[in-house]
């Protein structure tokens, strides 16, 4: 899409306005600091990696007439010593730690904001879903947005439509990483999303045309059907994941592709626990598998982060997850935990790829501040090499 196309898109957002009464948004001022400590053991390296870095976010924004408001994010990372693979600092002898020092502008933008409509214009964070395929990748320090416009409408109760288009991924490696295709992506993608929400659950069909002109090889074209939903079995509550994709090659990728996705997650939650079963596939046919690359990939196929590119036989990710809460007085019910098993293997050719543990612990801090303690253990199996991670971090945001 060109700028003329753009244009013409956001006269139709100011189009609804007239239909619309505007909604107001708050001024202000918001802030987020956050530390943290990594760790990694990886036996592809001789050394191991530990990152100490400190997060900065400011934030600002502007209610302006007639629903229309606008707002501005700065961000710094700063990082304690080099010893870790930032992307930027040149220490490869270091297992990767992607969290590079930068300052830089996070989202910049205008948006309007109807009753039943709206839309946003310029550098923005999105989510869309579960991040699994479009996403703002929070966990790392340095957060992935998107340069475009983006709009939703609820065409009747329950029934919202999501439309954005990207002109430009920023993403979480930096400005000064060394590849500079690490740094952002040039983008000509269209992402379309139509939800119905009902009582016991919703149902999403979604068609993502992703046009990568700095990799043709990674643009694709995905059309998929998610539905989830919950429902009380006496003093229980069952829950349910199910999800198909197919994805095509797209927008002149060299590379034939036909791969299919998968995913099946059963759940229940019972006496103050959350029990999950799952079985997420990416199709891959030995030489092109299904990619997500404007997803949060840390949030899935194992904390380690070992498959955050598929590999070209695909992926077969079988996992167990338990999650809860205790605590007593001032802590009543305010530590959560988390423990996840993952067993992994291709979707072609019967290969094992390994099994991972993951464990994390949240828990709030004097003056505001939360803490997170969180683990992930992968062993490999004739794929990569055994990796161990540690994470300590603290943060709060304003206001």
């Amino acid at each position: 899409m060109n700028l003329k196309h753009c244009i013409h898109l956001s006269l139709g957002l100011l189009a609804l306005q007239a239909a619309a009464p505007a909604a107001a948004e708050a001024d202000g001022w918001t802030a987020n600091l956050r530390y943290r400590h990594e760790a990694v053991e990886d036996d592809a390296f001789a050394r191991d990696a530990s990152a100490d870095t400190l997060r900065l976010r400011l934030g600002w924004s502007r209610a302006l007439a007639s629903g229309f408001s606008a707002g501005f994010e700065g961000e710094g990372v700063a990082a304690l010593g080099d010893r870790f693979n930032s992307g930027a600092n040149g220490e490869t002898a270091y297992p990767a730690v992607p969290d590079a020092r930068a300052l830089e502008i996070n989202q910049a933008w205008l948006r309007w904001r109807g009753e039943r409509a709206g839309g946003t214009l310029g550098r923005q964070r999105l989510a869309f879903d579960n991040h699994r395929f479009v996403g703002n990748v929070g966990w790392r320090q340095n957060e992935q947005t998107f340069d475009g416009l983006s709009a939703d409408a609820t065409l009747r109760e329950g029934l919202v439509l999501r439309y954005a288009w990207l002109d430009r991924v920023h993403r979480v490696f930096g400005d000064e990483a060394r590849d500079p295709l690490a740094r952002e992506r040039h983008l000509d993608s269209h992402l379309l999303n139509l939800a119905w929400q009902g009582a016991d659950g919703s149902v999403v069909g979604y068609g993502y045309w992703h046009e990568d002109q700095d990799v043709a090889a990674a643009s694709t074209r995905t059309l998929g059907l998610r539905w989830t939903g919950q429902r009380a079995v006496g003093k229980a509550g069952l829950g349910w994941t199910l999800e198909a994709a197919n994805q095509r090659d797209h927008a002149g990728n060299p590379n034939a592709t036909n791969v299919d996705y998968f995913l099946v997650e059963p759940s229940l939650a019972a006496r103050g626990l959350t029990w999950k079963l799952g079985w997420e596939q990416l199709g891959g046919d030995g030489r092109t598998a299904f990619q997500t690359p404007l997803a949060t990939l840390h949030a899935f196929n194992g904390w380690a982060d070992k498959f955050l590119v598929t590999p070209a036989n695909g992926l077969d990710d079988r996992y167990a997850s338990v999650s809860g809460k205790f605590g007593s007085g001032r802590l009543d019910d305010k530590l959560a935990w988390t423990v996840a098993w993952h067993d992994f293997q291709s979707d072609r050719g019967g290969f094992d790829y390994g099994r991972e543990w993951n464990a994390s612990l949240a828990f709030p801090l004097p003056a505001g501040f939360s803490g997170l303690v969180k683990l992930a253990d992968y062993r490999s199996d004739g794929y990569a090499r055994d990796t161990r991670k540690l994470w300590l971090q603290v943060e709060r945001t304003w206001p």
